[in-house]
């Protein structure tokens, strides 16, 4: 599942005078996965349903 707005990434890089290989949006999309799935487990950890910002 993507979670990264390609478009965003690349206006990012052109802001910032580099390049996006065609790899780096795949790898950022798992990179997210990991983040959310630990935030998930944190709120179920606590008894909630709902992310919320320190969960990460």
């Amino acid at each position: 599942m993507p979670y990264v707005v390609k478009k965003a990434i690349q206006d990012y890089a052109k802001k910032k005078n580099v390049q996006v290989s065609g790899d780096f949006y795949e790898a950022l999309d798992k990179k997210i996965e990991t983040i959310l799935d630990g935030a998930a487990s944190r709120t179920k950890d606590n008894k909630r349903k709902t992310l919320k910002a320190y969960d990460l």
